[in-house]
């Protein structure tokens, strides 16, 4: 004799197995000539890194050489993160996005600490609390990056 399982607590059980999975993004490093992945965990904001390496002993083909989260690149608040290249060809890191509440970090390897590290995550002033608002700490007022690409 066979028991049936009723429907609805069969797609229960399928619901809560895919929510306990864990979903990444991967995201190569812009630098044209750095072979370097950043992973993201969508939920906690977790970034880590991978890229190749050469074996310096017995030949071989190489060996993937990982780097774990460090300062900042730890599980964030959960939310929905994401992470963004730049399109610059000469930058290591990444930026890890909060598509919820619309903050950013910058992500990069600190290869002598062998860790992915992170700045805190930051969202632009409202446009009234800037006005009022004295530069951030660290950061100069209006005018101070220089034109780019073109003739002073």
């Amino acid at each position: 004799m066979t028991r049936r399982v009723p429907l609805a607590l069969l797609l229960l059980g399928l619901a809560t197995t895919g929510a306990s999975a864990a979903s990444y993004e991967f995201v190569p490093a812009p630098q044209a000539d750095l072979n370097r992945m950043y992973r993201v965990d969508k939920v906690t904001g977790e970034v880590t890194s991978c890229q190749y390496g050469l074996q310096e002993s017995g030949g071989g083909i190489g060996l993937t050489v990982c780097f774990a989260a460090g300062e900042g690149a730890g599980p964030q608040t959960p939310s929905e993160y994401g992470l963004v290249a730049t399109r610059h060809t000469r930058e290591a890191g990444v930026f890890r996005v909060n598509y919820r509440t619309g903050e950013m970090s910058i992500c990069f390897v600190l290869v002598k600490k062998e860790q992915v590290v992170c700045t805190q995550q930051a969202n632009p002033p409202a446009e009234a609390a800037a006005e009022a608002a004295p530069p951030a700490p660290g950061r100069a007022g209006a005018g101070a990056t220089p034109a780019q690409g073109g003739r002073p």
